[in-house]
């Protein structure tokens, strides 16, 4: 459903002050229901596990954690997706400490210096990620007390276990412990630290309270109700736009979580579970995308589909999802046949993507955030959207462009009860970050009439030519991405000598198989650059000269990413092509 009635529409969600209340209100609201639905083996089916479960699991792992002596310190959490990650996080930040996640993709030496930084007291990690967990400790130049091990059955040597720490705490509270129950939380202390993408060095540690978050998910709660649904948990949990939007906000709303077994296995699950809420990044969403109009073109549907795409729209049949899901019968069985929600984050989107799913009866709309406001700044309302704007303010936040450009065009800053406390142990860092309240986010946009918000690109990305013009490489890089024959590109300044005009250099990772297929042969790289030269030419034609793409190399590996699936745009290697 998309209809302009429902503009200044609000949902009434229910108050919480923290993170406790959000997950003991839930548990008294929803008991009996599904809250996680989870995997031991690929080949067996979907358990769930209730609300009442996870209250109980959350309060045995928390005052096991307060008797171990882990009371108001730094408890690390590491580890692919799983309910075990959620238990930890809720169990230190509801009564115990403060949780550090950490990025599983990290290097060792990365982990150890982040757990070293955070001065963590323990660390709970996957068994998957036992060799990491333990490099990352025998390089650490300080001590950690407690290593607990989230899949061995018994204690070992130096690793404590997952669920025998769960069994003590339930004997403990058996036996009227209410240490940690009893425990007071401050709603605006820091309870959770999460340090931002880049390398040790650069990373900053973000401190949000339980206010920060809880108001995040009251307000987007307001614009947003999955209440009731099933959604798939597919981005890694250590990030904020998962762990706010996705399980906080799921829990708080009542919804069955299920825990995807890998990025391979998203349609699968999808369809498993019969999933109506999914979150992603946008390169997930693009490459469905294009996954489905690659299938229908090699089944001679495309020319049918993209006629029925552009009639949905002109007529608006997403707002009858009965018709509009028997047109796309088969895309629809294909991810579950009970879709409600399709939430794009984490980097601006291809509107057509979002407008193409809508038609095809796939409820879909993007928002904007950042790890320092917890993360949601702006989403639009499930109800009412504009595919290319990131939506509106969320209640309780203000958005305002600082020092617009006659185009209306600067720095997207806010301010509300989301803004982080700061960053960790560098004062100097958040000086330069909240200014007089307010978030500077280093990025571009504008808003329009009705206070939707446009993000144009990342201001230290943003490429100043010689006579002062503003290129921004990710509305370049947008057009180079929509071909069918480039998978992904990042576009960059090109050193020059003094005194030379800004060259603009596209790195590119080209579609091979689509290209194969187009010239219906393999063919070398060297005939890979020409084909692609000849898209880019044709790109530049649409243009003003000091956009233009000249000069550009071609890649035979896809860049190096985020655990979200976002290119790292200043690693070296990303600027690597033959």
């Amino acid at each position: 459903m998309n209809k302009r009635k429902y503009k200044d529409s609000y949902y009434e969600p229910r108050e919480i002050g923290d993170l406790r209340e959000l997950i003991t209100s839930s548990a008294s609201l929803f008991g009996t229901q599904t809250a996680f639905l989870v995997k031991d083996e690929h080949s067996e089916p979907f358990r769930p596990i209730t609300f009442s479960q996870l209250m109980m699991d959350i309060n045995a792992m928390g005052t096991q954690f307060v008797k171990m002596g882990l009371k108001d310190k730094k408890i690390a959490v590491i580890g692919e997706n799983s309910y075990e990650w959620v238990v930890t996080y809720f169990a230190t930040t509801c009564g115990c400490g403060v949780v550090v996640p950490i990025d599983r993709e990290l290097h060792p030496k990365e982990v150890a210096n982040l757990m070293e930084r955070a001065g963590v007291s323990a660390l709970v990690h996957s068994s998957k990620l036992r060799e990491k967990a333990e490099e990352a400790l025998s390089i650490l130049d300080m001590k950690v007390e407690y290593v607990v091990d989230m899949g061995i059955s018994e204690d070992e040597e130096g690793k404590l276990s997952f669920p025998q720490l769960i069994q003590k705490g339930k004997e403990a509270l058996a036996e009227g412990n209410r240490e940690y129950l009893d425990a007071e939380i401050n709603p605006d202390e820091m309870c959770a630290l999460l340090f931002t993408s880049g390398t040790t060095g650069m990373a900053k540690g973000v401190m949000l309270s339980h206010t920060n978050l809880t108001a995040n998910v009251y307000n987007m709660s307001k614009y947003v109700n999955v209440e009731g649904g099933i959604g798939l948990s597919v981005l890694p949990m250590h990030h904020s736009y998962e762990m706010t939007c996705h399980i906080l906000t799921g829990l708080y709303q009542g919804i069955a979580i299920a825990i995807c077994e890998g990025l391979k296995y998203i349609q699968s699950n999808l369809a498993e579970v019969k999933a109506s809420v999914f979150l992603g990044v946008p390169l997930i969403f693009e490459n469905m995308h294009k996954r489905l109009m690659r299938q229908a073109k090699a089944q001679g549907k495309l020319e049918t589909m993209e006629k029925a795409i552009a009639y949905s729209r002109k007529f608006k049949l997403y707002n009858r999802p009965a018709i509009v899901k028997r047109m796309f019968k088969d895309v629809h069985n294909a991810l579950g046949g009970n879709i409600t929600h399709l939430i794009a984050g984490g980097a601006a989107i291809n509107p057509k993507v979002i407008e193409d799913f809508e038609a095809m009866g796939f409820p879909m709309f993007q928002g904007y955030g950042m790890t320092e406001n917890s993360p949601i700044l702006a989403v639009n309302r499930d109800r009412y959207s504009k595919a290319a704007s990131a939506g509106t303010a969320m209640p309780g936040t203000e958005i305002r462009i600082d020092d617009p450009d006659e185009s209306g065009m600067g720095e997207v800053i806010a301010r509300g009860p989301s803004v982080m406390l700061g960053y960790y142990d560098n004062e100097e860092a958040t000086a330069e970050n909240i200014v007089d309240g307010w978030l500077m986010t280093g990025d571009y946009g504008y808003l329009d009439e009705e206070g939707y918000l446009y993000i144009t690109g990342r201001k230290k990305s943003v490429i100043v030519t010689k006579n002062g013009k503003n290129v921004f490489p990710e509305e370049i890089e947008f057009y180079l991405t929509e071909s069918d024959y480039i998978e992904e590109a990042l576009v960059h300044e090109e050193e020059t000598k003094a005194g030379e005009d800004t060259v603009i250099k596209a790195e590119i990772y080209p579609n091979f198989n689509a290209i194969y297929s187009e010239l219906e042969r393999e063919v070398e790289l060297d005939e890979v650059k020409d084909f692609i030269s000849g898209i880019i030419d044709e790109i530049n034609d649409e243009m003003p000269p000091y956009k233009r793409i000249k000069r550009f190399g071609v890649r035979k590996t896809e860049f190096v990413k985020t655990t979200t699936r976002k290119i790292k745009r200043y690693v070296p290697e990303n600027l690597e092509s033959e």
